[in-house]
């Protein structure tokens, strides 16, 4: 047996994904259910999103969170929760006037956007690094916005997982290493595929693993068709993968993934045919350099 791989499932994210597949939770209740048969699946961590209870669509409500929270760490399984902080940077400029914001828009202030990772404490939380056009709208994340919400985070005892979808991006997170914003090494994410990004390929991922800060951990995924050819790709290269709903509502070519635990089931296939094991969630908290939750 080679290395320990840690799995990490993104489980239902805040895209227009529910009326496509009917197996992305919405409620606290089917998400944490998700993560927690995720987990059992082989997962060590748990990527988590709320949702809008009755448009499904992207929630920040912190009470959505805790329940959620509460509901994975009371199932009595062991697996590392990383909450979303992307929530919060969305601008749709009006058709009328691109300085006013448009339907669709959702900009909050850096603190409301983490509020709920002070107060329940996850192991991980993500951190979006730069703005970027993200299909038709754009992320807006500026580099005082994202040092706000690095310190806080830092302050807190949560490890940000810097979530990278270009070169720029990771180059200012080096440098917010750098400047003590964010504790060395680092844990990132390789973000591929998600327009107008990084492409999902080998040599968009080799590119990215080697500007990555020395000794620190990445994660990598590949949306849609190509979440498992980048899981793949991925252990080859000596990372971690992520694999999920989130990004991905297919377990093959025209067929609906029907659950968060078939998509990690077939990671764990891939990694354990190339020659590899999948790591539990103490051996991630390990590698990562965690210390349990709240």
């Amino acid at each position: 047996m080679g290395r320990k791989v840690i799995i990490a499932c993104a489980v239902t994210g805040s895209s227009d994904t529910t009326r496509k597949n009917p197996a992305v939770p919405v409620t606290p209740k089917q998400i944490a259910e998700s993560a927690v048969d995720a987990a059992k699946a082989g997962a060590a961590v748990v990527h988590l999103h709320v949702r809008d209870l009755k448009t499904t669509g992207m929630s920040m409500d912190p009470a959505l969170y805790r329940e959620t929270v509460e509901r994975i760490r009371s199932s009595g399984v062991d697996v590392i929760i990383n909450l979303t902080t992307g929530a919060g940077g969305r601008y749709i400029p009006s058709e009328d006037d691109p300085a006013r914001p448009g339907p669709g828009t959702l900009l909050r202030h850096p603190q409301e956007r983490i509020r709920h990772v002070i107060e329940l404490k996850p192991e991980i939380c993500s951190l979006d690094l730069g703005s970027m056009n993200m299909g038709e709208y754009v992320i807006i994340n500026t580099a005082g916005q994202i040092r706000t919400m690095a310190r806080a985070i830092r302050d807190a005892g949560v490890t940000p997982e810097i979530e990278v979808f270009d070169t720029g991006h990771l180059l200012l997170a080096r440098k917010m290493i750098e400047d003590g914003d964010i504790r060395a090494p680092g844990l990132f994410q390789l973000c591929l595929g998600v327009p107008w990004g990084q492409p999902a390929t080998t040599d968009a991922m080799k590119f990215m693993r080697d500007l990555l800060p020395a000794g620190s951990a990445w994660f990598a995924f590949g949306i849609s068709r190509w979440q498992m050819p980048m899981v793949a790709q991925a252990v080859l290269l000596g990372g971690n993968v992520r694999v999920g709903l989130e990004d991905n509502i297919y377990l093959a070519n025209g067929v609906l993934a029907p659950s968060n635990a078939a998509l990690v089931e077939k990671a764990v296939q891939i990694i354990e045919l190339l020659g590899e094991g999948v790591a539990t969630p103490a051996e991630a908290r390990e590698q990562l350099g965690l210390h349990g939750g709240k």
